[in-house]
């Protein structure tokens, strides 16, 4: 447990740097926007596009295991709308705390935390869980969390799905997945060149997710509820997704492993950005995004202790 805990928490401590120095006023939140964006859209998909492309597609991509990890995010966001509306809150308020309970911060914490625990076979099942939890969910999330005139939902479905399709981060898992089918090698030049490009993901973006922390409140009225969706975000779904993957589907320890890990990420602030659009439970799941990150610090590498994994070099 303590090997990992020392993994971990230097990646966690550039969050806390980029927090610290955000409610200090030392970065300004344009300028903490600007970073994010950075590593979203120019240094991640380097990295992506670089870890895909580098390894034969049949160990990156693995139909069983999108199905079983899919089938998890859907019965999570599934489960925590039906409990809401079952307690009195109208459906755009339920989906909100769904999206909550089932998109996790796969792109800015995933590839730092499992590179180092995983290696690069990672890479597969970080494109897999981004497109689960990124793509299907904030299309779904965005018609359910809709208060639709007559089509409205179906318009909104169509942009959302429009722009998901021009999202850098989605662009360049399919390109490195392309890559990959070809089995042709990334020439050397551009390898370097997306090698140092994409070093840049990782710290970038740890500091803007925690600049956009810093931004996020847990008001006192809230900590009851934001505890509830965090704990069924890193322990709920970490516990069903080794559920489907291993005893139900039987597949390999290391996918069972990447999917728990990957499923044990806190809430992604793009939860809280489609709650937000939506005008619908945005303190909620602004309380959320940052309790759950706080818990992550300790809950995911007692995640990879209890999943008995070789303690990396």
């Amino acid at each position: 447990m303590l090997h990992f805990l020392a993994l971990c928490l230097p990646i966690f401590a550039v969050v806390a740097i980029g927090y610290g120095a955000s409610r200090r006023r030392m970065v300004s939140a344009e300028m903490v926007d600007s970073i994010g964006l950075f590593a979203f859209y120019v240094a991640l998909p380097a990295m992506l596009f670089r870890l895909m492309a580098a390894q034969p597609l049949a160990e990156s991509f693995e139909g069983v295991y999108f199905a079983g990890y899919l089938a998890s995010c859907l019965v999570v966001f599934g489960g925590t709308m039906l409990v809401a509306m079952a307690l009195g809150r109208r459906r755009p308020y339920a989906a909100a705390l769904g999206a909550a309970a089932a998109m996790g911060n796969v792109g800015y914490l995933a590839p730092p935390l499992l590179l180092p625990i995983l290696g690069p076979r990672v890479a597969g099942p970080v494109a897999m869980a981004i497109v689960a939890e990124v793509a299907v969910i904030i299309a779904i999330g965005s018609v359910l969390m809709t208060r639709a005139e007559a089509g409205q939902g179906l318009s909104t479905l169509l942009a959302r799905v429009a722009g998901l399709a021009r999202n850098p981060v989605i662009l360049s898992v399919f390109a490195g997945a392309a890559m990959a089918a070809t089995s042709l090698p990334v020439p050397d030049a551009i390898d370097r060149f997306l090698a140092f490009l994409g070093g840049a993901a990782g710290p970038t973006a740890l500091f803007a997710l925690g600049g956009t922390l810093a931004r996020l409140h847990v008001g006192r009225n809230l900590v009851a509820l934001a505890g509830a969706v965090s704990l069924t975000k890193i322990a709920v779904y970490p516990a069903l997704v080794w559920l489907v993957l291993g005893p139900l589907l039987g597949l390999d320890r290391a996918w069972v492993a990447a999917g728990v890990l990957l499923a044990a990420m806190p809430t992604a602030t793009n939860a809280f950005v489609l709650a937000q659009s939506n005008g619908t439970a945005a303190d909620e799941v602004s309380a959320a995004v940052l309790l759950s990150t706080m818990l992550a610090a300790i809950a995911f590498p007692a995640t990879a202790w209890l999943l008995a994994l070789p303690v990396p070099p």
